[in-house]
Formats: C-alpha cells, structure tokens, sequence
C-alpha cells in the first residue's frame, strides 16, 4: 500500500497565493524565503479548525464573522518569541546605570515616566523595567507617576502576562535570592504539565497595564495610534520579521512616540545603518541604543566597577558519577565564538518563528541546533515537562554534545528535579570542561540546596572563565549576557555561598 505523501507547501496549490497575502498583511517579509517554516506554523492553525488545505483555510481568513479572530490568531502563530525575566543582561545593564538614571534625572521636576514595551510578549521585559525602577527610585517611589506599558498583538500572551505568573523556565537567569525578592513560590498548575510556578509580587505586578497593538499601526495612517510620548521604548527581537522598507517605517513612527530626551533599544542583533538617519546612536557598553538627534540631556555616566579577580584557585572539575563513554567520544573545548556563531538562534534570535516541534510520525532531527530550537517552543509557551522529555529522547542521537546536556539540566531544574539538573550540568562539563554557563549554573544550584563549598569552586570557574573571554565576546548559551555581566552575578552568588561556608 502506498502511504500518501505528507502535506507541504510544494504540495498545495493554494500556499503560494496565501503566502503573499499574509506577508502583504503581516509585513513579515522574514517569510519569504522559509516556506516550510511558514507552512508549520499554518499546519497547526489547519488542526485547530479542522481543515486540509491553504484553499480552505483563505476561505475561513475571508469569512466575515470568523476571519477577524482567526487572523489575530494567526498573527500571535507566526510572531513566537522568547521571554524571559532580564533578557539579554548587557542591555538591562545600561538600563540600570545609564538610561534609566538619565531619565530619572531628566524628569526629575515633572517626576513623571512613561515607557513602552512593544512587543512584550508575556510580561517579562515590562515587568523588568518595573523592578529595575522600583529598585532604582526607592523611597522615591510613591512621588512618582510611572507609566509601563506592554503591548503585542497575541492575545493569549497578554493573559498571561497580566496573570504575572511563570515558570522557573522564564526565572532562568535570576539566582535564587533575586527570585524570592521578585516572585512568591506557588504550586504547579493543575493538569497542565507544567512546572512550579512563580507570581510576580503586586507591588511589581500592579506598575505595569498590558494592551493588545501591532506594530504595523505605526505606519498605517487610519490605525489608532498611542496618545502618549513615551521617556523610554523597548522595540526588542521584533524588527527581524519585517523587510528593511517595514522597518525604518516602525522605527519612524516610534521615534515620533519618544520625548525629546527619550531613549529607543531595539533588539540588539537588529541595529540598521539607515536607523542613524532617523535617530542618534549612543554607543553603551555591550549595546547600541537611540535618541532623537539634538538630545541634550547629560547621559548619567557608566560606572566603571569590575568583579575583583577570583583570589582562590579553583577546583579540578570532577564529575560526581562515572558518566556513558560515549559521552566522552569527539568531545572538545568549544570557543565562545564559534558556540554563538553555531547557535545565534537559539542565544539572540529567540523571537524567530520556530517550526512545530512535534515532529511528523517517522520523522526526526539530527541537528541538535535545530532539535534545541523546536523545544524551546514548547518551553516558552509553558509546556517545560514536554520539552524535557523531547529532549531527553534527543540526548541518544547526539550524547557528546554538551550543550544538549546543559538544556537538559535547565529544563529538568525548571521542573524542580534538581538531581537530574546537577547530573545533566555534570554531564555537560564532562564533556566540555570551559562550558562557563554549566558552570555558573551549577552553581547556582549547589547554593539552592545549601552545598556551599561546591558552590563556591563551582562559581570560581565560571568567573574564571568568564574573565578570560574578550570583554565584547557573548557568553556561549548565555542568552545575550557578556563576561563582565556573567562574572559580576557569579561573583554576588558566591559572597552569598561563602558567608555559607562553615
């Protein structure tokens, strides 16, 4: 018996024709050269409504009651991005020390600030800019009118963002006095699979209102636009979607939406020579972010402290359990750069469309990248115990890879399975014994279970590690975080192991 040819775009009549109106619609000219990556995400919008075919599914777009909910749905298909809590560390950074305390100072007689989160996914930057400004402002606060707005145009996002609760999957790069600082500990939720979850505290929680908008208003003069001018815009790994026309035309109209002193960061894999026409560059360490050109508010200086040197030597690694031969087979140190290069979608483009990461009976992928990329979609949209277990089945087919392991401890200490977490960190050093992420992860870890001695050795090598990297090099599986960045929160998680010590 002949099985049927699997469905796909160069099979389907209709897919071209519905290709073109939903990049003419969408503006997301990232589409045009990716068929079966646009056709994945269709595939699972056929499922949800029961159809076969790109025909059919143009027919239910044009129907007059049903196609205005499915197209907002199929908007938030194609636009799955990333978030987690201080993504991409070097820009929250400046944030911290220079644009948010420039506009602090700026704004200081009218002690008003409005910012704007286009983009924002879940919650999670908004929410960080809440905290970086509760943290900031301090006594001060309560003297403030502070504006945060989130806006995007999935709206399943938008209910869980303004749930303000997550997973440890979202919590990931917070060390865990940081998390108990920001978050309240709850149980897992119910039937869903999920892991524990984590709820923003209201004080945090109750600065930020959440909208649903597409970015494509801004150039569409009958759209309504945002009545405010915002102090400060996150428009972050959102552009990449669109063609370089679509894209000046966004930054256009939210350089009109900034004050005069106001500051724009863009995603920072995004930067475009013609954005320097529109808005003045400031070049910040580790990052690139825009002013209106004739800016003359003083930029509050960047503070020039380093994490002091690590005084002890550390420790020879030793993995706790004899670990599969095979897992030591090919394996080698891996430079900074060439671990970036190989991964950047997985380490900077998080917000790119990601293919159905439930395969086609049969079907499997032998690139890890690649197997990497489609479990961080069901990571990111909640669904940790899955991903976990897809990892774990790809783990077989490429045992010496080391950054397989170090996803496998994130995913199983997501679901609070800390043995499994330290033997898959383990694992990855084994392998790879520079892995600074493993490192730092490790440790972590050791101090969450009250190990300090092995969480301090363990945090001595990754700021060894780290301070060894060039200072604009991007820490390998680090999520955008740079050596200085990566080494100053190791260097506070282990002041906080040692006052451990016995």
């Amino acid at each position: 018996m002949t099985r049927p040819p699997r469905s796909g775009p160069e099979v389907d009549p209709g897919f071209p024709a519905l290709k073109a109106r939903i990049i003419a619609r969408t503006g997301h000219h990232y589409y045009a050269d990716k068929d079966d990556l646009l056709f994945d995400r269709l595939r699972k919008r056929f499922r949800v409504l029961g159809l076969t075919d790109s025909t059919a599914y143009a027919a239910w777009l044009d129907d007059r009651l049903a196609g205005g909910p499915e197209w907002a749905a199929l908007e938030a298909e194609i636009t799955i991005g990333e978030t987690f809590f201080f993504r991409y560390a070097e820009q929250f950074a400046a944030l911290r020390t220079t644009i948010l305390p420039t506009l602090i100072a700026a704004r200081s007689t009218e002690r008003t600030l409005r910012v704007w989160s286009a983009g924002c996914s879940t919650g999670a930057e908004p929410y960080s800019i809440a905290i970086l400004l509760h943290e900031l402002l301090g006594p001060a606060l309560p003297d403030w009118r502070l504006s945060i707005l989130g806006t995007d145009i999935s709206t399943a996002a938008l209910e869980t963002a303004r749930a303000g609760i997550y997973g440890r999957w979202a919590l990931r790069t917070l060390p865990p006095g940081e998390r108990l600082r920001y978050f309240v500990p709850g149980p897992p939720v119910a039937g869903s699979g999920r892991d524990g979850t984590y709820a923003l505290r209201p004080e945090f929680r109750r600065m930020v209102r959440f909208e649903r908008r597409n970015l494509m208003d801004l150039i569409d003069v009958r759209a309504v636009q945002p009545l405010a001018d915002f102090d400060l815009i996150l428009c972050r790994n959102v552009l990449i979607y669109f063609e370089a026309e679509v894209v000046l035309g966004i930054v256009r109209g939210l350089g009109r939406r900034l004050t005069p002193e106001g500051w724009l960061l863009i995603g920072h894999a995004e930067p475009n020579p013609a954005i320097s026409a529109l808005l003045e560059p400031v070049n910040l360490p580790g990052t690139v972010a825009y002013r209106p050109w004739g800016a003359r508010a003083p930029i509050a200086p960047a503070p020039s402290w380093r994490p002091e040197p690590v005084v002890a030597a550390a420790a020879t690694f030793r993995p706790a359990d004899p670990l599969p031969p095979a897992m030591a087979t090919g394996a080698s140190s891996r430079s900074e750069a060439t671990s970036s290069d190989a991964r950047e979608s997985l380490a900077e483009s998080s917000s790119d469309p990601l293919p159905d990461p439930r395969p086609e009976p049969g079907s499997h992928s032998s690139e890890p990248a690649a197997v990497l990329a489609q479990i961080r979609v069901l990571a990111d949209s909640g669904d940790t115990a899955e991903a976990w277990r897809a990892l774990r089945r790809a783990i077989p087919a490429s045992p010496a890879d080391p950054v397989l392991h170090y996803y496998d401890g994130l995913l199983a200490h997501s679901l609070g399975r800390e043995v499994e977490a330290e033997r898959a960190w383990r694992g990855a050093l084994y392998l790879d014994r520079d892995f600074v992420m493993a490192h730092y992860q490790l440790g972590l870890l050791m101090l969450g279970l009250g190990r300090s001695a092995e969480a301090v050795r363990a945090l001595d090598n990754a700021i060894r590690l780290a301070q060894a990297l060039a200072p604009d090099a991007r820490v390998a599986e680090g999520d955008g975080i740079g050596p200085y960045e990566l080494a100053r929160s190791a260097a506070l998680a282990r002041a906080a192991a040692k006052g451990k010590v016995p």
